[in-house]
């Protein structure tokens, strides 16, 4: 008997929980507002992110425009086959990975030492003035910026002149393959390292201050509460952002890319995105590019889910 008006409540219990729907509809009434902020947000993800993904099926037929999407006939995976056994596929993704290993390395951490630097600093006003310095080059146009180093690189710009000094020979450095790398990156650097330390700096001042109280009672230095309270603390904001990173590893902008490069640096600056871009817009191989396009998504894909899978199990923090 007891047994039945346990099994009875239970039941009962089951047909009274609240559908997902009816939670639904509950949170909807309590947050209407805040539903009604991600509209934009939504609507611009369906249209200029989620719809477009029809256009990918170009990749596996010859596109013509005259026949559209539908018309055209299928060529199944012909493109990816010409585009492995090309001569260009070593080529542009041995670049690419080269450009974003060279990104990960020098370009990231840049941030998070600037803005553990500018946290240590103690007077606000030149605090403020080195926060503004580093973030004015993110607001520079990139056409602008690339012409300021094409001029500075030139074999009589600013830096070249100085370099003669110490036996440089002159030449303009983006007529030599191997340089364009190095000033790429370089470039990077000083254009996006003020504007991405502003995240690291909103972490570091969630860290409780008591902790550095205490670290400078026990009589830790300056070096001992960075490495043991500061860096620690914006640890979860690093992870999630390394994440991030490595789901866009393969993505080298092109816009960048062709502002510098030449013909005479393709070996070393050729990157997929430049690729795709001067083969479907020069070229209007628009099923080739579009098929490039894809393998460059599957790789950063791959990288995205490895890196967010060994930060979960390394320390437990991880997007998914």
């Amino acid at each position: 008997m007891a047994k039945t008006i346990q099994l009875e409540s239970s039941q009962s219990v089951r047909k009274s929980k609240p559908t997902f729907m009816n939670r639904f509809i509950r949170d909807f009434v309590m947050n209407k507002y805040l539903y009604l902020m991600m509209v934009p947000v939504i609507a611009y993800y369906a249209i200029f992110h989620y719809t477009p993904m029809y256009g990918a099926i170009i990749a596996f037929k010859d596109y013509t425009p005259m026949k559209g999407i539908v018309g055209s006939p299928w060529v199944g995976l012909q493109h990816f086959n010409d585009f492995f056994g090309s001569y260009y596929f070593w080529r542009i993704l041995k670049n690419t990975v080269v450009i974003s290993l060279y990104s990960l390395i020098f370009e990231f951490p840049t941030p998070i030492i600037l803005a553990v630097l500018i946290n240590e600093v103690r007077n606000q006003i030149f605090k403020r003035v080195v926060q503004s310095i580093t973030y004015m080059p993110f607001f520079i146009s990139l056409i602008v910026v690339c012409g300021m180093i094409s001029d500075f690189t030139n074999s009589d710009g600013i830096i070249n002149t100085l370099l003669m000094y110490f036996g440089y020979d002159g030449k303009a450095m983006l007529q030599k393959p191997d340089l364009f790398r190095s000033i790429y990156v370089l470039s990077e650097i000083w254009q996006k390292i003020g504007w991405e330390s502003i995240i690291y700096i909103a972490a570091l001042m969630g860290i409780d201050q008591e902790q550095y109280e205490a670290a400078r009672m026990d009589g830790a230095s300056r070096w001992k509460q960075i490495f043991h309270i500061t860096l620690p603390g914006i640890m979860p904001t690093i992870t999630i952002l390394f994440i991030l990173r490595m789901g866009n590893l393969l993505n080298v902008g092109f816009e960048k890319i062709i502002l510098l490069y030449n013909p005479v640096t393709y070996e070393t600056a050729d990157v997929i995105s430049s690729f795709v871009y001067r083969k479907g817009l020069l070229e209007f191989g628009w099923s080739y590019s579009a098929a490039v396009g894809i393998f460059n998504s599957v790789l950063n894909l791959m990288l995205l889910v490895t890196a967010n899978y060994v930060s979960r199990k390394v320390n437990n923090s991880s997007l998914w």
